[in-house]
C-alpha cells in the first residue's frame, strides 16, 4: 500500500476551502481533514455540503464546519468566512478551489452570461483572499492556492469566459504574491488537468475524449482529485516555505 506524505504544520492549521462539497474540492476537505487541520468549507450545495461534514466528522481531530453560501455573492462569501473564522480561528490557508466549466458559445454569451462566468470562476477568488489576508498578517504569514486550469493553455474552445478567467487567475496570483509577499504570505496557483471527477465522467468523458487524453498525457493514467489535492497539502504546508508566485501544474504532462 503506497503511504504518503504527512504534514505536521498542518496540525490545528485553520483552512478554508471554496468550492468544497463535490468534486476536487470533496478530496481536498477529505485530505486537509486527515492532516488534522481545522478546516471550513463553502459551498452553494447544500446537500452535498452538509452530507460531506457529517461523514468526516467522526474520529476527525477537528470536525469540518460547512458554510452554505452562493460565492458569486460577495457579502454572502464574506459572511461565510466570518462563520468558519468564528469556529476555528484565524485563517492561515485558503484554497480558492470553486469553479464551473458550464460549456458555452460565442454567439450565446451575453453581457449578462459573462459577468456570470467571472463571478463564478474568478472574482471570488480574489474577495476571498483580501477576507482572509488580515488574519495571515497578524498570524505572520499564510498560504493562499488560486486554482486554474490547463484550458486555456491547450487553447481549448467551447466555453470562452471559462478559459479568460481561468488565465487571469495566473495574474491575480502573481499580484497577490508581491502585494502580500512583505507579510510572508505565499500565493501560488495550482493548475489541474483534466481530472476524473464524477461530473466529468457523467458529462463529457466519452471515448473521444478518452483518445484525447491518451494523446495529450505523457502518462496516460486517469488523473484523480487526489492528485490535486496532494500538491494542495504541500502548497499549505511550511515545507513550501519559498514558493511563491508560481504555477503547479498537475496535468500527467499534458503542457
Amino acid at each position: 500500500m503506497t503511504a504518503f506524505a504527512h504534514y505536521p504544520s498542518l496540525t490545528d492549521r485553520t483552512v478554508l476551502i471554496t468550492g468544497g462539497a463535490t468534486g476536487i474540492g470533496a478530496t481536498l476537505v477529505e485530505e486537509f481533514v486527515a492532516q488534522g487541520a481545522k478546516v471550513g468549507f463553502v459551498d452553494i450545495d447544500a446537500t452535498s455540503g452538509a452530507a460531506l461534514a457529517e461523514r468526516l466528522a467522526g474520529g476527525a481531530r477537528h470536525a469540518p464546519l460547512f458554510a452554505c453560501a452562493d460565492l458569486t455573492d460577495i457579502p454572502a462569501l464574506e459572511a461565510a468566512i466570518d462563520a468558519v473564522r468564528g469556529r476555528h480561528g484565524p485563517i492561515s490557508v485558503l484554497l480558492n478551489n470553486a469553479a464551473n466549466d458550464r460549456r458555452h458559445r460565442i454567439e450565446d454569451t451575453t453581457p449578462e452570461a459573462w459577468d456570470a462566468g467571472i463571478a463564478v470562476n474568478l472574482r471570488h477568488q480574489f474577495f476571498a483572499a483580501r477576507h482572509v489576508a488580515a488574519d495571515m498578517r497578524a498570524a505572520g504569514g499564510g498560504s493562499i492556492v488560486n486554482f486554474g486550469s490547463i484550458s486555456w493553455m491547450l487553447k481549448q474552445g467551447g466555453m470562452p469566459v471559462y478559459t479568460t478567467a481561468k488565465a487571469a487567475v495566473q495574474g491575480l496570483t502573481r499580484s497577490l504574491a508581491r502585494d502580500l509577499g512583505a507579510f510572508n504570505i505565499r500565493v501560488n496557483t495550482l493548475v489541474p488537468g483534466w481530472v476524473m471527477t464524477d461530473k466529468q465522467v457523467r458529462l463529457w468523458v466519452d471515448d473521444a475524449a478518452r483518445a484525447e487524453i491518451a494523446r495529450g498525457q505523457c502518462i496516460n493514467r486517469p488523473l484523480l482529485a487526489e492528485h490535486i489535492a496532494r500538491m494542495a497539502l504541500f502548497l499549505a504546508a511550511d515545507d513550501s516555505a519559498m514558493c511563491t508566485a508560481q504555477d503547479f501544474v498537475v496535468d500527467g504532462g499534458w503542457t
